[in-house]
């Protein structure tokens, strides 16, 4: 039996904007999920998911899952045909979109198969194998939410095109950061608002590219800002860079209102994080009581929140 585990994750800055080749920010926060792959004797996968989910998540993903698992078998060059596999995913992350949950199981299996067939995968193999099945879910995704959830930590990450390695640069905090992660109940398809906002730039690539420049300046600010420890900036610039995704449509009604809970309940900032139009968002808080205040507004308008730390490893 092989066991293994991936990391939750938030984007802290950067979404869409990292698959134009900008950096982005991700943190890994302390949920996790969990996999475990036993041999059986007949051929084939037998799937167990108990993850706790967003209602309906696991069903809409269902068909991405299983061609995320052929990539990752693929990768590992193990064949179902010839050894059955009884694969079991579970561990405390919510399957929701916007909080890498397809790249925690991802990479959650990769350790496990590792560990069952004995592969000698390091991390930066573990974490190509997860890339490899976040391509099921995803298309072409960016890689950021297979390296947050591998390496854990807070993550500066940009794509190199070309370049037989991406630049993944851990950002050193001083300590955790409490936030509280607010659910839209909504779960949105990644590939499809990604090629969404690929339309928009072809529209008026001009206005878009004036938009990159902005995220640009703003990413290296909030690099900074992580490093001294001023979370007080750091929510600014949150605040800065969903006006920036507000620009390109992948904002929606429920995270905005979802986002104006949080603010006036005193957080720092907050954002949608991840795909957006839908899914998640995040406040950052400035202490546990804040924290705890910002998570009952949310679940006093009838939404799904839980309060995290990120920036753990």
């Amino acid at each position: 039996m092989g066991e293994g585990h991936g990391y939750g994750k938030t984007i802290l800055f950067g979404e869409h904007f990292v698959v134009y080749g900008l950096p982005a920010i991700a943190a890994a926060i302390s949920a996790r999920t969990t996999a475990r792959v036993e041999p059986k004797d007949s051929p084939g996968i037998e799937l167990i998911d108990t993850r706790p989910e967003t209602p309906g998540y696991k069903k809409e993903k269902a068909a991405e899952q299983q061609e995320s698992l052929s990539e990752i078998l693929n990768f590992c060059n193990i064949d179902v045909a010839r050894q059955g596999l009884r694969i079991t995913f579970g561990g405390d992350l919510i399957a929701a979109s916007g909080i890498g949950a397809s790249a925690a199981s991802s990479t959650a299996l990769a350790r496990a198969l590792n560990q069952e067939f004995k592969l000698g995968f390091d991390d930066n193999r573990i974490n190509e194998a997860a890339y490899e099945g976040e391509k099921g879910y995803h298309g072409t995704p960016s890689g950021i939410d297979n390296t947050a959830a591998t390496f854990g930590g807070v993550i500066w990450f940009q794509r190199q095109p070309g370049q037989a390695q991406n630049i993944i640069e851990k950002i050193g905090i001083k300590e955790p950061l409490a936030i509280v992660i607010g659910n839209t109940g909504i779960t949105s398809s990644t590939s499809k608002v990604v090629a969404d906002v690929r339309s928009l730039r072809e529209k008026n690539p001009a206005r878009f590219d004036e938009t990159l420049h902005a995220y640009s300046t703003l990413a290296a600010d909030a690099k900074e800002a992580l490093v001294e420890g001023d979370a007080e900036k750091v929510g600014d610039l949150m605040n800065r860079n969903q006006t920036l995704l507000r620009e390109i449509t992948v904002s929606s009604r429920e995270l905005e209102k979802l986002i104006d809970t949080s603010l006036a309940e005193g957080a720092y900032g907050a954002k949608l994080t991840g795909t957006g139009r839908g899914g998640l968002m995040i406040a950052l808080t400035p202490s546990r009581e804040v924290q705890e205040r910002v998570a009952q507004a949310i679940t006093g308008k009838g939404y799904i929140a839980w309060k995290t730390q990120i920036g753990v490893q």
